[in-house]
């Protein structure tokens, strides 16, 4: 399966974190580029979502960790990943629970919170 995480780059330690579990378990995984490399902010939202549309990509995992008091935090750019994968039907998995300013929007999409539970990524 191809995996691209998504989220605040506030949470690069735990990118790196899921990227290796995800690994382990058999799986190509997607790291924002940008993460690795200083890049303007247009050029690298624009490459991130030519990475979520591609065909052979399966699903988003958006990495929500508190952020500023604010549980399950999924910040603008988030969201905008979030929309894209939704709009190219990729399977969008949330690593917590729902941000609930988003609740309504991330229902009705059917984004599925794993509430922390990888085993959704478990190779049989």
């Amino acid at each position: 399966m191809k995996i691209v995480l998504s989220g605040s780059k506030k949470f690069i330690p735990k990118f790196f974190e899921l990227e290796k579990q995800l690994t382990n378990m058999g799986h190509q995984v997607v790291v924002p580029r940008e993460f690795m490399v200083e890049m303007e902010k247009r050029d690298a939202s624009l490459l991130h979502f030519s990475e979520i549309q591609k065909d052979d990509v399966d699903c988003l995992l958006i990495v929500n960790e508190s952020k500023n008091g604010f549980e399950n935090y999924i910040g603008a750019n988030g969201f905008a990943e979030i929309a894209f994968g939704f709009y190219f039907q990729k399977k969008v998995y949330l690593l917590n629970d729902i941000y609930e300013p988003y609740r309504e929007e991330l229902e009705g999409w059917g984004i599925i919170p794993l509430k922390g539970d990888l085993s959704v990524f478990k190779t049989k």
